[in-house]
C-alpha cells in the first residue's frame, strides 16, 4: 500500500513539473539546441521530484507507530508523521484536571500546547487539529454575540478568533450546550479519538473517553455526521475495552454496515458453537441495513420487539443454530480528523472471530418472523395512527395480541373486566350506549358497526362476548336498545374466525325469532325449539354455541321494527323480495315440521311487509314434497302433529317460488346475509350503508366521490400551501379541516400512514401518493379496456 501511494505521488509530481518545464522552455528557451531543450523538459522535473522525496524521507524516517496491544489489538497506520504530545511541546489534560486559557477555566480531556505539524504527501505542512494553542488570539468572553459557524474539517489553529472564543466558552460550560454548530463538537472529538488510538491510555481512561463520546453522541443525535463518526469510535472503543461476552445487544443502527460490537459479540458466539437467543437475533435483524420494517414496527416499536422475541422463542425454544462462516472479521477505523487510520482483528484466546456480515439465512428467518409480528400488530398500529394520544386506552390495549397483555398491563382494562363480570353474573343485559361509553368515555348519540366491532373485540380479549354479533348479525342494535354480555369460555383474538355452520345457524335463528315475533308474543315452546336448533347443529364448537345462544337471547328480547322493515322492503327489487321469502320459508322448514301456528305467523309477516299473505301457502308448498295423502314430514309424536298444506289456487298473477331456488338460497349463506342485512338493518346503519354504496362507485374505495377527486388532485404535486389547499377544497365543495381529517384517516386505514403532513402548508407523503397514483392508473386502464 505504501509503495502504491509513493508511485501515485511521484507520478503526480513529475507530471506537474513536466507541464511547467514545457511551458518555460516553449516561452523562453526556444533558441536552445534541441538536445538541451529536451534534457531540460524531461530532466528538470525528475530532479525536482528527487529533491522533494529526499527531503520527505529525511523528515519522516518512520511512518508506522506500533503501540502496545489492547484487549483487541489495534494496528495504527499514521497517514502523516505525528509527534507525541511530549515531542511537540503539547500535553493531554486528563479528565480530572483543569486548565486556564484566555480567561476561561476548562475541564480536562483536551490537548493543550503547541500543536504538532502534520506533513502531507506533498511536503506542505498543517497543524494537528485538536490542539488548543494558548498563543493564538481569542475573542474576549461575551464579545461574540452572534452564532459563528465552524468551517468544515476544522482545526483550532486554522479557525478565526471568534470561532476559538465560542469553542472555549462551550468547553468552559461543561460541553452541554447543544445550540452550537456540530463543528465545535467535532473539534473536541478529534482529541478524543487521537488520545484513544495513538497515546495508549489506560483501560480506565479508555472507559472515560468512551463514556464521554457516548454522552455527546446522545446530546447531538440529531446530527447525522455525529451519529456516524461518533458511532464508529464507540464501536471500536467497545472492542478494546469490553470482553465479547459482556457486549450487550443493540437495536439501533443508522449506518450502512452492521456495528462492529455486534459482529464481535455474535461472531464470538458462533466461534464457540453457541446458539443465538431471541435478543441477539433481534439485535442482528434491527441493525441489518437490509431489514424491512413497516409502519407497525416503527409506530409500535416496544410492542414489536417484545412480540418478536415471543414468536422467536415459540419457533426456536433452544435458540437458532448457525454454522460458523469461513470469512474472518477485520475492521478499519479512519479518523474523523483525517490524521491516522487503524485496523483491528478481533480474536478469542488467539482464535480469530468469524465475520457474520455475509450471512443471509438468519436475516431471512428474522424477517419472516418480523413480518408475522407486524401483521399481528396491524390493528393496534392503525388505531394509534388514527388516535395518536390513545395508546393507553382500553380500545388500544384490547387490540394488542394477547401475549403482550402481561408485558403491557392496563388498569382500565381490568376495570372493564370487573364491570363485564358484574353484568354477566346478572341477567347479561346492558344498554349498548353504556357499553360504548365504557370503552370510549363519552355517551354516544348513535352507535355504528365500527364501534360495536371494536367493543366486541375488546370484550373478547377479556373472555366476554357481545350479542348481537356485530360482524354477522342481520341488524345492529339502536342506540337506545340493549345488548347481551356473556362468557365466551376463553379469551378470543379473532372473532371473525367462525365456521360456515355458525353463519347458517345465526341466520336461521334470526328468521325463526322473526317469525316468533309475528304475533308480538314469544311462547316458551318457541324458545325451546329455537334453542334446540343450536344443540342439533353439527360442526359447531363450544365457543360458537355460546355465541349463538347469546344471539338468540338478544333476538328474542329485542323485537324487530316492523315499520322500518316494511319501509325498507319497498326499496328493494323483486329479486331481493324473493330471497327474503325463500329465507323465511327455509326457516319454517328448518325443524322438519310446519305447524299451523307457523303458517299463521308467516302470513302475518308477509302482511306486515306489504306482501300478499296468500303467497305464504304457495311458498311453503314449494318447499315441501307434495304427496296424495297428508304428508308426514317426520314420524308422528305426541303434541307435535303436522298439518297438510292445501294446494294453492292456480293464479297466473301470483309469483311462485321454485323448490330448487329455495334450497339454493338456503345454502347460499353469503347472499342471504347480504340481502337480509340490508332489509333488517337498523336506522343507525343507514348512513354506513349509504357510505358503502358511495365507496363502490368511488375511484378510491373508502372515499366519497368528492374526497376521491380531491385526493386525485392532491397527489399531483409534492407540497400545497395553505391557500392552495383551501382553494382546492372549495373547488370540490369541501371544508378544508374536515377534508384533511377524512383523507388522512382513509390513508391510515389503507396505507398505514397519513397522506398530508402539516408543515408550512401541506407536504404530500410520497409513498402514499405513489400507491394512490398506481390505483388511479389501474382504474384508468380498466375503464379503457371496458370501453374498448
Amino acid at each position: 500500500m505504501e509503495l502504491l501511494q509513493k508511485v501515485v505521488r511521484v507520478s503526480f509530481l513529475y507530471a506537474t513539473f513536466f507541464i511547467v518545464a514545457s511551458l518555460i522552455a516553449a516561452i523562453w528557451l526556444g533558441s536552445w539546441p534541441a538536445i538541451a531543450f529536451t534534457l531540460f523538459v524531461f530532466g528538470a522535473p525528475a530532479i525536482l521530484v528527487w529533491a522533494l522525496e529526499r527531503r520527505r524521507s529525511a523528515h519522516h524516517p518512520s511512518k508506522n507507530h506500533t503501540p502496545k496491544q489492547t484487549a483487541q489489538p489495534i494496528k495504527r497506520e499514521r497517514k502523516r508523521h505525528i509527534p507525541s504530545p511530549e515531542q511537540s511541546g503539547g500535553k493531554w489534560i486528563p479528565a480530572h484536571g483543569t486548565v486556564s486559557i484566555a480567561g476561561r477555566t476548562i475541564d480536562g480531556m483536551v490537548y493543550v500546547g503547541t500543536p504538532p505539524s502534520l506533513n502531507d504527501y506533498y511536503g506542505w505542512e498543517e497543524k494537528s487539529r485538536p490542539y488548543i494553542d494558548p498563543t493564538l488570539p481569542v475573542a474576549p468572553p461575551g464579545s461574540v454575540r452572534n452564532v459563528v459557524p465552524m468551517p468544515y474539517w476544522p482545526g483550532y489553529s486554522d479557525v478565526s478568533k471568534e470561532n476559538r472564543a465560542i469553542y472555549l466558552d462551550w468547553l468552559a460550560g461543561g460541553r452541554t450546550n447543544t445550540d452550537i454548530d456540530p463543528g465545535y463538537v467535532f473539534l473536541f472529538f478529534y482529541g478524543l479519538e487521537r488520545r484513544l488510538f495513538l497515546d495508549n491510555p489506560s483501560q480506565e481512561e479508555k472507559q472515560q473517553i468512551l463514556a464521554e463520546a457516548q454522552r455527546l453522541a446522545d446530546l447531538f443525535s440529531d446530527s447525522g455526521s455525529v451519529r456516524r463518526y461518533f458511532g464508529e469510535l464507540i464501536e471500536v472503543a467497545k472492542s478494546s475495552t469490553v470482553e465479547s461476552d459482556q457486549i450487550p445487544p443493540i437495536f439501533e443502527n443508522s449506518g450502512w454496515e452492521l456495528p462492529l460490537s455486534l459482529k464481535i459479540a455474535i461472531g464470538a458466539q458462533l466461534l464457540q458453537g453457541d446458539r443465538l437467543n431471541a435478543d441477539w437475533v433481534l439485535s442482528w435483524f434491527m441493525c441489518h441495513p437490509e431489514r424491512n420494517l413497516r409502519t407497525a414496527a416503527n409506530r409500535c416499536r416496544e410492542e414489536f420487539m417484545t412480540l418478536f422475541q415471543i414468536r422467536f422463542r415459540e419457533r426456536y425454544p433452544d435458540g437458532l443454530k448457525i454454522n460458523k462462516p469461513r470469512k474472518l472479521l477485520k475492521a478499519t477505523y479512519r479518523a474523523a480528523s483525517g490524521e491516522f487510520e487503524g485496523s483491528i482483528n478481533p480474536s478469542i484466546n488467539g482464535a480469530p472471530i468469524p465475520d457474520i456480515s455475509g450471512l443471509r439465512k438468519p436475516v431471512e428467518i428474522a424477517q419472516e418472523i418480523a413480518d408475522h409480528t407486524m401483521d399481528d400488530l396491524d390493528k393496534f398500529s392503525r388505531f394509534l395512527g388514527r388516535n395518536p394520544d390513545a395508546r393507553g386506552s382500553i380500545e388500544a390495549h384490547a387490540l394488542l395480541p394477547l401475549e403482550l397483555w402481561e408485558f403491557f398491563p392496563s388498569e382500565e382494562l381490568e376495570e372493564l373486566r370487573s364491570w363485564a363480570r358484574t353484568i354477566v353474573d346478572g341477567d347479561g343485559f346492558v344498554g349498548v350506549a353504556d357499553v360504548v361509553e365504557r370503552l370510549e368515555g363519552d355517551h354516544p348519540s348513535k352507535v355504528g358497526k365500527r364501534q360495536l366491532t371494536g367493543a366486541a373485540d375488546a370484550l373478547a380479549r377479556l373472555g366476554f362476548g357481545l350479542a348481537p354479533d356485530p360482524r354477522f348479525a342481520l341488524r345492529s342494535p339502536k342506540v337506545n336498545e340493549i345488548v347481551v354480555l356473556f362468557e365466551l369460555g376463553a379469551r378470543i383474538e379473532k372473532l371473525e374466525d367462525v365456521s360456515s355452520e355458525y353463519k347458517d345457524a345465526l341466520i336461521e335463528l334470526a328468521l325463526g325469532s322473526f317469525i316468533a315475533h309475528a304475533d308480538d308474543h314469544i311462547a316458551e315452546q318457541e324458545r325451546t325449539m329455537l334453542a334446540e336448533r343450536i344443540g342439533s347443529t353439527d360442526g359447531l364448537n363450544d365457543q360458537e354455541q355460546r355465541r349463538l345462544s347469546a344471539n338468540l337471547k338478544w333476538l328474542l328480547a329485542v323485537p324487530p321494527d316492523i315499520t322500518l322493515l316494511r319501509r325498507k322492503l319497498k326499496d328493494v327489487g323483486a329479486d331481493r323480495q324473493d330471497t327474503m321469502r325463500a329465507a323465511l320459508v327455509a326457516a319454517a322448514h328448518a325443524d322438519g315440521m310446519i305447524q299451523s301456528q307457523e303458517v299463521i305467523r308467516i302470513e302475518k309477516v308477509y302482511k306486515a311487509l306489504g306482501l300478499d299473505p296468500s303467497l305464504a301457502y304457495s311458498d311453503l308448498h314449494a318447499g315441501t314434497k307434495v304427496v296424495d295423502a297428508p304428508p308426514t314430514v317426520r314420524p308422528a309424536q305426541t303434541g307435535a302433529s303436522g298439518e297438510e298444506i292445501p294446494p294453492p289456487e292456480s293464479s297466473p298473477s301470483k309469483p311462485r317460488l321454485d323448490p330448487s331456488r329455495i334450497a339454493t338460497i338456503r345454502s347460499d349463506t353469503q347472499r342471504v346475509s347480504s340481502v337480509l342485512g340490508q332489509i333488517f338493518g337498523s336506522e343507525e346503519d343507514e348512513d354506513d350503508a349509504e357510505a358503502h354504496s358511495t365507496d363502490k362507485q368511488s375511484v378510491l374505495p373508502g372515499l366519497h366521490d368528492k374526497h376521491a377527486a380531491l385526493v386525485s388532485d392532491l397527489v399531483a404535486q409534492d407540497h400545497w400551501t395553505d391557500d392552495a389547499f383551501d382553494e382546492l377544497c372549495r373547488q370540490h365543495e369541501l371544508l378544508a379541516a374536515g377534508a384533511l381529517e377524512v383523507i388522512n384517516e382513509w390513508a391510515f386505514e389503507n396505507h398505514d400512514d397519513s397522506l398530508l403532513d402539516e408543515y408550512e402548508g401541506y407536504d404530500v407523503n410520497p409513498e402514499v401518493a405513489d400507491a394512490v397514483k398506481a390505483k388511479l392508473n389501474r382504474e384508468s386502464s380498466d375503464v379503457k379496456t371496458e370501453t374498448a
